[in-house]
């Protein structure tokens, strides 16, 4: 671990959700006092998330370099450390590091219900590159 990290990189998430090299450490489970969960993940250069929507909303804190969000329908937005990021209740999104920096943040993800995520399509290189 780096002495710029605030947490460990995490296990690697499955390529059937991402695109490139992502990290996830596990910081707060679902429990009987907490509707969500909450985990550092770690975007590698080019990685980012498919499309998505979160029933209940998200929130990203960028801890450590910068990145790129998406909402569908919208401009990209350059996301840096020190950066939040709340997404409303089923906006279709996407969110990863950009082509030659790597990205952390803390994602806080709501429950409805037994769900919090809903995992579409990926982003495509050409829309990635659209933006980098």
């Amino acid at each position: 671990m780096s002495t710029t990290e605030i947490f460990p990189q995490g296990e690697p998430l499955p390529n059937e959700w991402f695109t490139g090299s992502a990290f996830l450490k596990p910081l707060v489970a679902r429990d009987k006092n907490n509707e969500f969960s909450a985990g550092s993940v770690t975007f590698e250069p080019g990685a980012r998330t498919n499309w998505h929507t979160h029933p209940k909303g998200q929130v990203l804190l960028v801890t450590e370099g910068s990145g790129i969000y998406q909402e569908e329908g919208k401009p990209a937005q350059v996301i840096k450390k020190g950066d939040v990021v709340n997404i409303p209740e089923n906006v279709k999104h996407w969110h990863g590091a950009s082509a030659d920096t790597k990205m952390v943040h803390i994602a806080i993800t709501n429950f409805k219900g037994d769900t919090q995520v809903t995992w579409l399509e990926p982003v495509s290189d050409e829309q990635y590159s659209e933006v980098n």
